[in-house]
């Protein structure tokens, strides 16, 4: 895991890379990297490439990037883990290939040297990378399937520049701080930045599972190799089998996941909740042979003593399967004194993310450098509300979807009725204007913010234009495209996956791991182990989620199954309450609304955006 960066000056006459310009670039990423850094420039001066290490696999100085390939003819920086990569090296071993480290990034470039552009669709694993290729002067940038690695890229017509981070663009000194209107619409939409927007108009994210090759005219088109939607597609065509053999395929999956998560050169830890998907890995490393395993709890002052305290629990489940446990509290006064470095690290505005910098701090003050998460597998196996609402409102409120006007002209009464004071939210005046639609009836699950309610937010003209560049319910369907039809339940998974995930959780635990030098993996999130699992309609049937109480052996206890869910939580709303001064109850949804607020006024507007 790893910070990358790097210029390439693809036009004749633009200037050559400057080394001052990647030298600011590798210092605003200091923090992904602490065991080492390392800078490469071509001769001509065109290309120039930066890496911060963070070293999990090969500690040695071999390891160390950039990487050349031993001809000379391939350059690589790149940020991630192969998980697949001792397969991969073997089968290039067979073919003739020699290499001259242990490392998962030299097989990056006997693979490219091998294969070309194809080579990702054979990696598992995340990553994100930028490969000079001297034989015919081209960059590759390319990204994992489902965006567990972040990659922005800037380019000004002449000059190419890419970043594990947005804001390390900056620091460069060379992009365009201009203000981009989807982006943020976007954030005040959905409370995350959907890719490839970013909130400044000269960077762009590059989409998860898509590559792009810039060579003397220019940065490509992204060119997508991965799509979640068809994926899920592709699982429709395997033949039937009953709720037993989907429990059987999901625990062999996982157990294959886990396996995979485990390579590593140093010890990999668990961040350890009271709910059923971290505790499933966790007893899964046990079983798979892991003898001292640290599991880390957090825990808030806040909360103790309610269900929302995860500690008690979380410990029942570490002495279960033999871990280490380490609980870490947090309280109000410390989430004050982080908030300014927290703020800073947050590459894009969001409003989660602080649940995982707290934990990854407590890792990092405990010397770990890897922790699996549970992330994933609501979105996979069916744990949110949204899997029982969609489906639901879309069947109840079709017909309005079908009487142009009718949902409109309704949401205008219901305004006026909720502006009034009847006591509903406001979401709910756009129920039967968007509640009939797939699209539609995720915006209004998901968004914080409804797109009539952002001109009292923002400048009109601003909402205007981005409205129109995000075209935000047309974006969500195009994650539905899959080639053939899907059922309720992974029209959701493709949503859940595709745009919450990817765009806020997957996003959050880069930057706030990162930040405290913490290498975070998440193996439900793994194209792998999701092409294994049966159709949605068969995990439903099995009740999956719940399912994955019995994979390891002992199964997690009961106390565990039985807990009702709450999310991996912090008391935002209660410290927010207390900073405005108020003891009224405020709902999560209030919070986020308020957080939000507070995220965007705290360095994302104006001169600060930063």
């Amino acid at each position: 895991m790893c910070g990358i960066a790097g210029i390439f000056a693809y036009l004749d006459v633009a200037p050559p890379v400057d080394a001052g310009e990647l030298k600011r670039m590798n210092a605003r990423m200091a923090a992904r990297g602490p065991d080492g850094s390392g800078d490469w420039h071509s001769m001509d001066g065109r290309v120039g490439f930066t890496h911060r290490r963070l070293a999990i696999i090969d500690l040695s100085e071999r390891g160390a990037q950039p990487m050349l390939s031993a001809d000379g003819a391939l350059t690589v920086t790149f940020n991630g883990e192969i998980y697949n990569y001792r397969e991969l090296r073997a089968e290039l071993e067979r073919k003739g290939c020699i290499f001259r480290t242990e490392t998962d990034t030299e097989v990056l470039l006997q693979l490219y040297a091998d294969r070309g552009v194809a080579m990702v669709e054979a990696l598992r694993g995340m990553f994100a990378f930028g490969l000079w290729d001297a034989r015919d002067r081209s960059l590759l940038l390319a990204r994992d399937p489902l965006g567990i690695k972040p990659l922005y890229y800037a380019d000004d017509g002449w000059t190419l520049r890419f970043a594990s981070q947005a804001k390390a663009l900056l620091a460069g000194g060379a992009v365009s701080r201009d203000p981009d209107p989807a982006g943020i619409v976007g954030f005040h939409l959905f409370g995350s930045v959907p890719e490839p927007f970013t909130v400044w108009r000269g960077i762009r994210a590059l989409p998860a599972g898509t590559t792009v090759k810039v060579d003397a005219a220019g940065p490509s088109e992204p060119v997508p190799y991965y799509r979640v939607a068809q994926s899920l597609g592709h699982r429709a065509a395997q033949p039937a089998c009953t709720a037993a053999d989907a429990r059987a395929k999901l625990g062999a999956a996982l157990h294959d996941s886990v396996r995979h998560h485990l390579v590593a050169d140093v010890p990999v830890a668990v961040f350890l909740s009271a709910g059923l998907d971290s505790g499933a890995l966790l007893g899964t490393m046990a079983e798979l042979g892991d003898r001292d395993i640290s599991a880390v709890t957090l825990a808030f002052a806040e909360f103790r003593g309610t269900p929302n305290d995860e500690a008690p629990l979380a410990a029942e489940v570490a002495s279960r399967y033999g871990a280490r446990h380490i609980v870490r509290t947090v309280d109000r006064a410390e989430f004050e004194r982080d908030l300014p470095v927290l703020l800073d690290a947050m590459d894009l505005p969001t409003i989660d993310g602080i649940n995982t910098w707290f934990v990854a701090k407590a890792a990092r003050e405990a010397g770990l450098k890897v922790a699996l998460s549970g992330l994933g597998a609501d979105e996979c196996l069916g744990g949110y509300p949204s899997f029982a609402e969609l489906p639901r409102a879309v069947r109840l409120l079709r017909p309005f979807h079908f009487l142009p006007g009718v949902g409109a002209l309704l949401r205008g009464v219901l305004s006026t009725a909720i502006r009034a004071g009847v006591g509903l939210h406001p979401k709910a005046a756009g129920l039967f204007q968007y509640g009939g639609d797939w699209a539609g009836a995720y915006l209004l699950r998901r968004a914080v913010y409804m797109p009539w309610e952002l001109a009292a937010l923002l400048e009109p003209d601003l909402v205007k234009e981005g409205m129109r560049r995000l075209a935000p319910v047309s974006r969500i369907a195009a994650e539905l495209k899959a080639g053939r039809p899907l059922s309720p339940f992974d029209r959701v998974s493709a949503l859940e996956t595709s745009l919450y995930m990817r765009n806020q959780l997957l996003r959050d635990a880069d930057w706030a791991g990162m930040a405290h030098s913490v290498e975070i993996r998440v193996p439900y999130v793994d194209p792998f182990f999701l092409a294994t699992l049966p159709m949605g309609d068969v995990l439903d049937a099995a009740n999956a989620k719940a399912a994955v109480a019995d994979i390891p052996q002992p199964p997690l206890p009961d106390a565990v199954r039985h807990r009702a869910k709450t999310g991996f939580t912090t008391p935002v709303g209660q410290w927010l309450r207390t900073a405005a001064g108020t003891s009224k109850d405020v709902s999560f949804s209030a919070a986020s609304r308020a957080w939000a607020r507070r995220v965007w006024q705290a360095g994302w507007t104006g001169t600060a955006l930063a």
